[in-house]
């Protein structure tokens, strides 16, 4: 283990030595934020545009979080570009739109390459992680092109569910507007999409190597007492998601299953967040 690692590992097990009472969820802000920061660090590449924003739990109830500026929820763009919250959700061109709007020339260029790379970060981080509640108000999106997830209060995939009927049924979010994006809006499947493919899965072997890395991390949080991360049995998430123990063939199969999953049921993530923007829309 390098320097650099052994002191991120120190310095979240000190955080996690006394975590104030009802701080569970900035705490896992933390421990999340973090991890993607290790993500980067051990990318072979080093190119994923993750953001990881600062968080601190200060209180019972209280904290700090970094501010990320010019930055916009995907649920904001959404609504803003449509008069029915029932039917924003379903605009693919909402979001390539909203980026046009800020960026042109080059600046669209980068900004289309940087959301690509964040994308295929996120992706791959957020299904290892088995990071829950990924509603259009946790997902956000820079002016610069740079996608970023927030509020990472259920991990190790602990989905929402409402009513007994579970809100998320895919590995992680990757909807056809963020396919439209990537594309530049253009139809089918283009070579784009095949860079971005290769993005993910490239990502995903490189956290496979470094696996034992990561469920160090987590096994540091046992007696933290997070609701989500109290015995050794939530650990095997991680180890499941990895597919710690195959082959790489066999665990790149089984990512490029749960790929083909995410984007084939994408439909479900896009009623999640048609429910969502209008309740938000109608508490405004």
């Amino acid at each position: 283990m390098s320097i650099a690692e052994d002191h991120i590992l120190t310095s979240i097990h000190a955080e996690s030595q006394e975590i104030p009472k009802g701080s569970h969820r900035l705490f896992l802000t933390t421990l999340c934020s973090h991890s993607c920061c290790l993500y980067l660090k051990v990318s072979s590449s080093s190119h994923y545009r993750i953001v990881p924003y600062g968080c601190l739990a200060t209180g019972d109830r209280s904290g700090l979080i970094e501010v990320v500026s010019s930055a916009d929820t995907i649920a904001n763009i959404q609504l803003t570009s449509s008069n029915v919250a029932a039917a924003a959700a379903f605009n693919k061109d909402a979001l390539l739109n909203w980026l046009k709007e800020r960026n042109t020339g080059d600046a669209l260029e980068r900004a289309i390459e940087e959301f690509t790379l964040s994308c295929a970060g996120y992706c791959v981080a957020t299904y290892v992680l088995g990071i829950g509640d990924r509603h259009s108000d946790n997902i956000m999106v820079r002016s610069t092109g740079q996608l970023f997830h927030i509020d990472f209060g259920h991990i190790l995939g602990n989905f929402k569910s409402k009513f007994g009927i579970k809100r998320e049924r895919v590995p992680f979010i990757l909807t056809h507007d963020f396919i439209h994006v990537i594309q530049q809006g253009k139809t089918g499947y283009t070579e784009k999409f095949a860079s971005f493919r290769k993005y993910c899965e490239e990502a995903y072997l490189v956290l496979r190597k470094n696996g034992n890395l990561f469920i160090t991390l987590f096994a540091l949080m046992l007696t933290a007492g997070l609701p989500e991360l109290t015995s050794v049995k939530d650990i095997q998430y991680l180890k499941d998601s990895l597919a710690l123990g195959k082959t790489d063939d066999d665990a790149l199969k089984q990512f490029r299953q749960k790929f083909d999953e995410a984007l084939r049921e994408s439909w479900t993530t896009k009623v999640n967040w048609m429910a969502h923007n209008v309740a938000k829309d109608n508490r405004s």
